[in-house]
């Protein structure tokens, strides 16, 4: 099982392919806040959810200081489907190799409907200006999740 992340780590770089096509690192963010989530797959009910939130929050996220980005296995073809359809505004970011998903901690094992099974864990992390870890949340819930992840970093709703 891989090993998941806590607060105080450094955050594992990563070089991911969005859904134009264009390059995207985390060292893109140097020097500002990053909520990075993974998400199983794009265009089912939950990961819709949960990307339809995220994009509705980005202004206020932002405006609080924060950058978001939006990471799963799935193609940039498939995720330009994704943002096309659903009128996102968050970056979509492609791991079909799942490297920044293992570097993570956001793959594994993890129960579905009472079965263990291995994919993708639906994962939050919130990144400092320094590239460290202030948040690692795993195993989150597509619906509600913003209004948590924004009471848990203190910022008004």
């Amino acid at each position: 099982m891989t090993a998941r992340l806590e607060p105080g780590d450094q955050a594992p770089d990563f070089s991911l392919t969005d859904d134009t096509g264009s390059a995207v690192s985390l060292g893109d963010f140097a020097g500002r806040k990053l909520i990075a989530y993974f998400y199983p797959a794009a265009m089912t009910p939950g990961c819709t959810t949960q990307a339809c939130d995220f994009s509705e929050s980005l202004e206020s996220l932002q405006r609080d200081g924060y950058e978001v980005v939006a990471i799963s296995k799935d193609s940039p073809d498939t995720l330009a489907t994704f943002r096309e359809r659903d009128h996102l505004t968050i970056p979509l970011l492609s791991d079909e190799s799942l490297a920044a998903h293992h570097a993570y901690g956001a793959y594994g094992e993890k129960k579905l409907y009472g079965k263990t099974v291995e994919g993708v864990i639906r994962s939050t992390f919130v990144i400092d200006e320094d590239g460290v870890l202030t948040h690692a949340l795993y195993n989150v819930r597509a619906t509600g999740h913003v209004a948590k992840l924004r009471r848990d970093l203190g910022l008004a709703s």
